[in-house]
């Protein structure tokens, strides 16, 4: 994390590719180190190198997917990073130590590529079933709010922190899961799940709202107009007004 968080800041590559990234989609300088968000240059072995002098075992960068062993028969197994040229959002659990990470290819690179995010697989230290991205970051809000707010991406929660909106967690990309939802129940009985309006969009909120009311959760719906992700909803908006339609459009599932 602090390798990636310092190459993002100091690095010629992490100014001029990453920040730039981080700066076009909104994301503030002080949310950048809140998320402790970093770069991972294109070099495929920048990574490894640098935690193989650190010290670092190659089987740990291996067990904890930072890294792939490329098999190179009669020489040294060399090691490639997994998250080579890719923006870095590092997962912290409940008590705040990195798990896992997510790097996203960078906007220039998303041409014909199907899959933009590449996230930790599961390890002895991550089971992605049991975390929830943004929940260290959002646990005393949650608590002195009495609520949390439940969106899907890494952008959603950092979009909503811009607008002063603390107490969210997003399930990043998988199905909501019972692990998860006791997470948030120890800290509030009640939820608010944003959705983008499209149809999948509630489809797949559906299952999981099922399994809130299942844990005797309080569930709201708020739905953000014109197809709006809570990302894209936070960059036509100020602060204000954002906490406004928050505060105005939450709906009893019931």
């Amino acid at each position: 994390r602090d390798w990636f968080h310092q190459t993002l800041k100091n690095a010629p590559d992490g100014i001029a590719i990453g920040k730039q990234y981080f700066r076009s989609r909104g994301i503030r300088d002080d949310i950048i180190e809140k998320f402790q968000l970093g770069y991972s240059p294109q070099k495929r072995d920048a990574l490894s190198n640098a935690a193989l002098k650190a010290g670092y075992k190659a089987e740990f960068l291996v067990k904890t997917g930072l890294c792939y062993e490329r098999d190179t028969s009669h020489l040294a197994p060399r090691l490639v990073d997994r998250y080579s040229g890719r923006a870095i959002f590092p997962w912290l659990n409940v008590s705040g130590k990195v798990v896992a990470f997510g790097g996203r290819v960078l906007d220039a690179a998303t041409k014909g590529v199907n899959v933009k995010y590449q996230n930790s697989p599961e390890s002895i230290i991550y089971s992605k079933k049991k975390e929830l991205y943004g929940l260290f970051q959002a646990k005393q809000a949650i608590r002195k709010q009495d609520l949390c707010y439940l969106v899907e991406g890494y952008t959603d929660v950092m979009a909503m922190h811009q607008s002063g909106v603390e107490n969210v967690v997003a399930s990043s990309g998988t199905a909501l899961t019972d692990d998860q939802i006791r997470l948030i129940h120890r800290l509030t009985d009640n939820i608010t799940v944003i959705y983008d309006g499209d149809a999948a969009g509630i489809k797949a909120s559906q299952r999981g709202i099922d399994m809130l009311l299942a844990q005797g959760m309080n569930v709201r719906l708020l739905l953000l107009p014109d197809g709006d992700d809570p990302d894209s909803f936070a960059r036509k908006h100020n602060a204000e007004v954002y906490q406004k339609y928050l505060a105005e459009h939450q709906v009893d599932f019931i």
